[in-house]
């Protein structure tokens, strides 16, 4: 009720128009604001909606979401219903033309990426939260971090043609350094590639799949469903044979089960971060892979 009427009052004001020229750029989710940032520079204003702590798929819609979204030149989204419980009804109520779906300014992230766990039979309820379209967590694969900042940098020159070639250059420059940092997340990976893991939920496919993991069971049964006594049996029964000592877990679920699984298995519980700003250090994209890569590293040293 409250965001129904703040979208009339929204309604009143004038659309922003662009700072000293500046494209005015909201990212729903901090890992895409941090690419957009990346390729805009200072062509662009960069906003999320999402904080890098939160889950993604349940986010609280405020009133001044709506302010953001009003004014937006660019709205970049996950899509994959990563964000279909909270944003549509925000964009929707914004009443800014510019960025609904269909709309110049509305930018879907993962018509650039290269997705996994598509399903290929029909999705019902009862499978728990499975994304029909395909797994959202996409940007922790570093090279669809790249295929994405290529995809904004495209559609930037296309709202701002006269900073085409700085777009360009900024493009250029970011894949130049991805290009570096894999070659040194890759070697600190190198000596675990093929180790078996458990996650608690389903967000860590593209960054198993990158660095050569293999995810052999989730704490949550189905994605969204909490875990039946007799699925944790199973579990560490599974652990225990398989001989798995780690678990990676998400800042925003509770340890209490993990860590009950942890303690009957000898494993360790990693709560590794899904996005930028999930810690006050982790500033920018490269960051985010740093401290994710040095947990791993640390929690696969310790478990030999």
């Amino acid at each position: 009720m409250v965001i129904v009427l703040l979208a009339g009052m929204v309604a009143l004001r004038p659309e922003g128009a662009r700072a000293a020229g500046k494209v005015n750029v909201v990212a729903s989710t901090t890992d895409l604001a941090a690419l957009a940032q990346e390729v805009g520079g200072d062509r662009v204003t960069v906003t999320s909606i999402a904080r890098g702590y939160q889950d993604p798929h349940y986010v609280e819609a405020k009133p001044s979401f709506l302010l953001q979204l009003k004014r937006a030149d660019l709205l970049v989204v996950v899509g994959l219903q990563l964000e279909i419980g909270w944003l549509p009804p925000l964009v929707t109520q914004c009443g800014n033309p510019k960025v609904q779906p269909g709309a110049p300014g509305y930018f879907d992230s993962s018509q650039f990426a290269q997705i996994l766990e598509v399903p290929t039979a029909q999705v019902t309820r009862a499978m728990g939260d499975v994304h029909p379209l395909g797994n959202p967590h996409y940007w922790l694969d570093p090279q669809n971090g790249l295929r994405i900042a290529q995809g904004i940098a495209q559609k930037l020159s296309q709202m701002s043609p006269g900073d085409t070639a700085y777009f360009a250059e900024r493009v250029k420059s970011f894949q130049q350094r991805i290009t570096e940092a894999e070659k040194r997340w890759d070697e600190q990976m190198k000596p675990y590639r093929g180790r078996k893991i458990v996650t608690y939920h389903r967000s860590w496919p593209n960054l198993a799949t990158r660095f050569g993991l293999n995810v052999v069971d989730y704490v949550e049964p189905r994605a969204g469903i909490p875990p039946s006594p007799a699925h944790l049996v199973e579990l560490i029964g599974m652990m225990k044979r398989e001989n798995i000592k780690v678990i990676f877990v998400e800042p925003y679920f509770d340890l209490k089960t993990p860590n009950s699984v942890a303690a009957q298995t000898g494993a360790q519980v990693v709560v590794l971060l899904p996005s930028v700003g999930g810690e006050k250090e982790v500033t920018d994209y490269f960051k985010l892979f740093d401290y994710d890569v040095n947990l791993m590293v640390r929690a696969f040293q310790a478990a030999r």
